[in-house]
Parts: C-alpha cells; structure tokens; sequence
C-alpha cells in the first residue's frame, strides 16, 4: 500500500531511500555544508540523481548535546530551502521538525511528510496539523531529549521498550485522527542509546516491524557506527553500509541516508539477495548440480 502524503504516493513494495539534507551550523556529519539555498538545492539534485526517493530538511540540529533551536529561528534557515526545492525537485520533500508551526509552513510550501523525532510529543499541535494536512508522518523513539538523551540510557529490554513506545505513540496518533497510511516508524538509532542498545535494536528490527507500519532506519554516519569501528565521521560508510543491508533484511522499508548513489546499491543487492531467497531460484536459471 503507499503511503499517501498530500499529493503524493510513495510505492512501499521497494525500499525507500530518503536523502539527508541539514541546514544547520551544528549537526554532527554536515553541519554548515548546506545553509546556502542554492547549495542546498545543488546538493538535493545530486541527491535525486544518485537515487533518492524522498529528501528530508532538517534546520534545527538533533545531535547529542545540541541545545534548541527557536521556531523562527528555524524558520529562517528552513522555508528558503524548501521554496527553493519544491518546484525544482521531482522527488517528495519531508521536513525534520517537533515544531507544529514549522511543518505547517513547509507543508503549505510543498512538503509532504513531517520527520518528528519526538513523535508527536513536544508539540501538541503537532497532530492536529499532520490530521489536517493528510501529510505522512514519522514517529520516532528517544529516550529524554536531544540535550539529555546520550547521558547513560537505561533500559531493561530496549527492543521491547521501543517497541512499546512507538505502539503507543501510533495509538495516539489515530486517536488524533492521522490515517494509519500516514504512519511510519522509527526506532531512533542514536537517539538515547548506548552501541550495546542500538546493536541489539539493529539485530532485532524484525520486531519493531511487526507493528504493521513501514519501518525507518536512520543508521547513517551515527556515532555507534563510529565507536564499533574507531572511525570518524567522515570515514563511516562502510559501516553505514553494512548496517543498512542487516536493516533492510529484517523489515526496514525506509533508510535515511546521506550517502545516496553508495547506499542505492547496497539496498538493491539486499533486496535481490531477499527476493531470490523468497523465491527459491538459482537466479542463472542453472541447475542446482549443474557445473560451475
């Protein structure tokens, strides 16, 4: 079924890949790179050419530690970026935003899927604007809050506390009167977890996935990634990689990426991989006891 957003139909019989685009100064893989609309929209096309299904504006930064940002503050960095790749993008446009004013002016502006890593939760008019618009929505676990979410989490079982979370925040949702095809799901890979945590969450995706909405994995260039490896931010793509290929094999529907034309392909093999599997065909077409 697609997910319907505003105008838009989004196919979920393959897997998504939504592109990262952050206007901001401060976050932690890019920050500063894009604030420029024309750069913005230069990089956005890049994004679109390379295979990008969706690409997601974010001007307020959500990394450990990061303080918040004022809605006309974000505001200012965000509506000329998308008045800007609205028109000129072919691909649909998400807003990453807790602030019901900020997506309500960048759904009016051409976007048609508000990212809420709050799940709906720090704004209470957050619902009723996603209600009202029709647009797709992504909720989203944390533990705490941006600036508190990194210091020491705790969890008993975190793949069935997340699950819990984001099965309630769902419910809540349609009791607001958000459609069912406007939800998705997102774990929250980083968000309030330590590696322990979100190694077991990547390992056992398959649950959050039962839930029956499309499942989000924002795995890219996340500090888990660089403390398994010893690497920087900037040198994290094969692990990026890996972790999207485990994703998309245990449910993921969506991946939000910052390397689009590299991650493309890793999704495409994961997917053929499955599919043959699914099938249980040879994919040559050869006999099992055929010669090499």
């Amino acid at each position: 079924m697609p997910l319907r957003a505003k105008s838009f139909e989004i196919p979920l019989s393959r897997v998504l890949i939504m592109g990262v685009l952050n206007v901001t100064p401060d976050s932690f893989s890019d920050g500063g790179r894009f604030l420029d609309p024309a750069a913005a929209l230069a990089q956005a096309e890049t994004m679109v050419a390379e295979g990008a299904d969706l690409i997601d504006v974010g001007a307020e930064s959500t990394r450990p530690g990061s303080g918040p940002v004022d809605e006309p503050e974000e505001l200012r960095r965000l509506m000329p970026v998308i008045e800007a790749l609205a028109p000129r993008i072919a691909v649909p446009l998400s807003v990453d935003t807790t602030k019901a004013g900020v997506a309500q002016r960048a759904l009016d502006a051409g976007a048609s899927l508000v990212n809420d890593i709050s799940a709906l939760r720090f704004d209470p008019r957050m619902a009723p604007v996603v209600a009202k618009t029709g647009a797709g929505v992504v909720l989203m676990h944390m533990q705490g809050t941006p600036q508190t979410m990194q210091r020491a989490p705790q969890y008993g079982d975190v793949v069935t506390e997340v699950r819990a979370f984001l099965a309630a925040r769902m419910t809540a949702a349609l009791e607001a009167g958000i459609r069912p095809d406007q939800i998705l799901l997102d774990p929250g890979f980083g968000f309030g977890k330590t590696v322990a945590h979100n190694l077991t969450l990547l390992a056992r995706l398959d649950e959050v996935a039962t839930l029956g909405r499309p499942v989000v994995a924002g795995v890219s260039r996340k500090t888990f990634i660089g403390q398994t490896l010893a690497r920087e931010v900037g040198d994290r793509l094969m692990g990026t990689a890996a972790a999207v290929a485990l994703a998309v094999e245990r449910g993921a529907r969506l991946v939000r990426v910052h390397d689009v034309g590299a991650i493309r392909d890793v999704v495409r093999i994961t997917e053929a991989v499955l599919c043959e599997n699914s099938s249980g065909q040879t994919g040559s077409g050869a006999s099992p006891t055929a010669s090499p």
